[in-house]
């Protein structure tokens, strides 16, 4: 194999060295050190929030701010059935039960005509999650939860920097909720973030990651707490990360309007969605494979496989899978499945290797 373009990969040429460097000669690679106090300042800041608490992944940001609201046993929370099995799971963790919802087809995000049918009266919260980078309708969501007393978890793992209606995703609802992952838009190879305009919230979540433990009495526990904490060796890598995300956006933005250009032409392909309220970030630059391709989308990921391209199917409909099973019907979340594909996306990737892409799709097409 000549060639290998991968999903994905993260783009460490800024300041990350140098950021690391200081903090092994300082010594301060743990839990305490300035990184971690600067990149959750300057993250607050770029979400336009009042509050960032830092901790050790995205998944554990779902579950810090489920806590931190109250989420637990008996309640229930709604979630989209199309989504990594994460936002389900982090319910589960407290006692509450996640309910699945589907989504629209016009933006692959949770339905919010689909939550009304689902709210009982034992829902609690509602997580949106801004699927693939594509920001979800937002006020309708927000009116449903005041209408009904609940609370709102944006889940952004796969969001940062998109907007809706102007503002940032994560400061719409309570608490929103990243990931740092090393295939995300800014990485810190392993970490997560929960921002939040309340203040109280933010001081929970902060003493909840931190073991439970007194802030003014070292070793006192009032309350059970969790190891939830970021390193200040991977909050060094996010500063740096965060100080270039803005060229990040744009980059992937002009790498999602190349395919954009150059698919509009193949036929039965589905483009990503996109909405005039909407700024999406093109996390992974996704498309259907519509039932009138010449294959369907699991033999094209394995050709584009021998081809040296690499690919990821949409996930699963968490419905279908037996710790969240439910035989309701889920026609949107099942379509899309079976048809979506994520292809190539990250700064580097070049023009001419996007043409390569989309020419192996077109050709694919034709025979």
């Amino acid at each position: 194999m000549e060639q290998f373009i991968p999903i994905a990969k993260p783009n460490l040429k800024g300041n990350e060295l140098k950021y690391l460097t200081e903090c092994i000669t300082s010594g301060w690679i743990s839990s305490s050190g300035k990184f971690i106090e600067l990149f959750e300042k300057k993250f607050a800041d770029f979400c336009g929030v009042k509050h960032s608490v830092s901790c050790s992944n995205g998944t554990v940001a779902l579950h810090l701010a489920l806590l931190a609201l109250g989420i637990g046993k008996g309640d229930e929370v709604i979630v989209p059935n199309l989504t990594f099995a994460a936002t389900a799971n982090v319910v589960i963790y407290t006692g509450a039960k996640p309910v699945l919802v589907d989504v629209q087809e016009d933006t692959w995000c949770i339905d919010s005509e689909e939550i009304k049918k689902k709210i009982t009266k034992r829902t609690k919260a509602i997580i949106p999650v801004h699927l693939y980078g594509m920001p979800c309708d937002m006020d309708s969501i927000m009116k449903i939860a005041k209408e009904n007393n609940l609370v709102v978890i944006e889940d952004c793992a796969e969001a940062h920097g998109a907007e809706y209606k102007g503002k940032k995703v994560g400061s719409i609802g309570d608490i929103g909720c990243f990931s740092f992952y090393g295939n995300k838009i800014i990485t810190t190879g392993e970490g997560g973030m929960c921002v939040t305009n309340d203040k109280q919230l933010a001081e929970k979540m902060r003493l909840l990651k931190d073991h439970g433990m007194s802030k003014e009495k070292r070793y006192w526990h009032d309350v059970i707490g969790y190891n939830y904490r970021m390193t200040n060796l991977q909050a060094a890598v996010g500063l740096a990360q965060l100080e270039r995300i803005n060229e990040f956006i744009e980059k992937r933005r002009a790498i999602a309007e190349t395919y954009n250009r150059l698919l509009k032409s193949v036929k039965d392909i589905t483009l990503p969605p996109n909405k005039p309220w909407a700024k999406k970030v093109d996390w992974l630059y996704s498309i259907l494979i519509n039932d009138k391709f010449s294959v369907n989308r699991d033999n094209l990921i394995d050709i584009l496989k021998e081809k040296g391209i690499d690919t990821r199917r949409f996930f699963y409909p968490l419905n279908e899978m037996s710790p969240y099973k439910d035989n309701s019907s889920f026609p949107i979340s099942k379509k899309l499945s079976e048809q979506g594909i994520n292809l190539p996306t990250y700064i580097e990737l070049k023009e001419k290797e996007i043409e390569i892409i989309t020419n192996c799709l077109s050709i694919i097409n034709v025979y």
